[in-house]
């Protein structure tokens, strides 16, 4: 029996034994990542880099003069210059603004989350390793269960724990945040009072593009993003160091909806059908009862029959030019 194999089965007797424990990365038993920076800390500036420098990058792009993105480019340049309400300067400071609100929101919000030690980590893995003990025997029988379990019991523990209840958890949260902006969303444009009032904000922007991705109203800004965010890390029951991943990817995929570029090469834009094209087509007047669904996937949109593609624009010009 080796240090790092101190049971001789998964299953002795009726007890578990599992292998030393190692901590995810995302547990890692350091208090923090860096010793100088609280976790919650990294957490709460986590949005803010990744919405700004994501959107310096979309804007470098934006002045390059690059001839070949022209052929990528949703929108003539002129056309922002043209068709949008809000002046640059407007948009910053509503972005500002709702940094500010929802960083001073996260501050308390994140310190009642629990810090995650190593004993913590034990007793979860205690109690995935009995959970994985009583749906295998459900699904395998007995004895089949069992000998599987003396063979791969730690080694399946282990891999859910890392990666698969994490993964779980992150497409949860992801569920959640498409859930609750669909749905607020479509209000707000079915509601002439909450549009007038709220969402028109957002639509002053009729082409748009990434350092406008969170221009909002205010009171919006706190609904829609922030409140939204904070419930899916909730419900997914996620660490701190989760809810840092889930925030910044979130923002980014949210800049990236709205950086007026239709990227071949963009791995957030091929990460889903909901993508810079997509959101696009609701910012304009033909679409703007269409494609709510935001930042994630189209599920709700394909369900309730308010998706709308390029294709069926299209088609529907055409029926108009035949009549």
């Amino acid at each position: 029996m080796t240090p790092a194999d101190p049971c001789r089965a998964f299953l002795d007797g009726e007890n578990i034994c599992l292998p030393p424990l190692e901590a995810p990365f995302y547990y890692a038993m350091r208090q923090n990542i860096f010793d100088s920076v609280p976790d919650t800390t990294l957490t709460l500036a986590a949005p803010l880099v990744a919405y700004w420098t994501l959107s310096l990058l979309f804007h470098c792009l934006d002045i390059s003069g690059w001839k070949w993105l022209d052929k990528h480019r949703i929108h003539e340049s002129e056309e922002i210059k043209s068709r949008n309400i809000a002046t640059r300067s407007e948009v910053i400071r509503a972005v500002v603004l709702q940094h500010i609100v929802q960083t001073m929101l996260g501050y308390f919000w994140l310190s009642e989350v629990p810090r995650i030690s190593a004993a913590i980590c034990r007793r979860e893995m205690e109690g995935v390793a009995k959970a994985l003990v009583y749906m295998t025997k459900l699904v395998l029988g007995s004895h089949a269960g069992e000998a599987f379990l003396q063979r791969r019991g730690a080694e399946v523990t282990h891999w859910l724990y890392w990666w698969g209840i994490p993964a779980v958890q992150l497409l949860f949260g992801l569920f959640i945040i498409d859930t609750w902006q669909y749905f607020l969303h479509r209000l707000m444009h079915s509601n002439k009072f909450l549009y007038k009032k709220l969402h028109s904000v957002h639509h002053r922007l009729y082409v748009p593009y990434a350092f406008g991705a969170l221009y909002n109203h205010p009171l919006e800004g706190l609904i829609l993003d922030t409140i939204g965010a904070a419930l899916a890390e909730y419900l997914a029951g996620m660490s701190v160091r989760q809810a840092m991943f889930l925030f910044a990817f979130s923002t980014c995929k949210t800049v990236d909806d709205h950086c007026g570029y239709n990227l071949p090469f963009d791995p957030l834009q091929m990460f889903s059908a909901n993508n810079a094209d997509y959101h696009d087509i609701h910012h304009q007047a033909i679409g703007i009862k269409s494609n709510f669904s935001q930042p994630f996937f189209v599920h709700w949109d394909a369900i309730l029959g308010t998706r709308l593609t390029r294709k069926q624009i299209e088609e529907r010009r055409r029926k108009v030019k035949t009549t």
